[in-house]
């Protein structure tokens, strides 16, 4: 019984660790907010250093729900294989509400970012 307390107790442990380093990784992270009116994005260009990021996606009164798509510049935007994944918001923006990324790691060099569900433009989002 003593060894069963005693690997409960571990686990919990390593739990708690794990949990802690998780939080300490998104606290890392650098947030980034961008807003939506109707048709586009207020920030038209984005210049950000190495790291990571938390895309803040802000729907201003667009009337329907809004996302955000971040794609290395020269890929197919039109094919969601070369889209981040976390930089995706983790559910549809209703209006006049703001939803998060997950962290996103950003490397040097030139990305895209637009919105499909309010057909913006898309804007450029380059690296340092």
């Amino acid at each position: 019984m003593k060894k069963f307390i005693a690997i409960i107790v571990l686990a919990l442990t390593l739990t708690a660790t794990v949990n802690a380093q998780d939080k300490m990784m998104k606290t890392k992270a650098t947030s980034v907010t961008l807003e939506q009116t109707k048709g586009e994005f207020t920030q038209k260009a984005l210049t950000l250093s190495e790291g990571d990021y938390i895309f803040e996606i802000a729907n201003h009164n667009v009337g329907k729900q809004v996302g955000f798509v971040l794609v290395p510049k020269g890929k197919d935007a039109s094919n969601p294989e070369n889209h981040i994944k976390t930089a995706y918001v983790t559910k549809a923006v209703e209006n006049n509400t703001t939803e998060t990324s997950k962290v996103t790691t950003l490397t040097k060099g030139e990305y895209i970012y637009f919105c499909p569900l309010n057909e913006t433009p898309q804007y450029t989002l380059t690296v340092e």
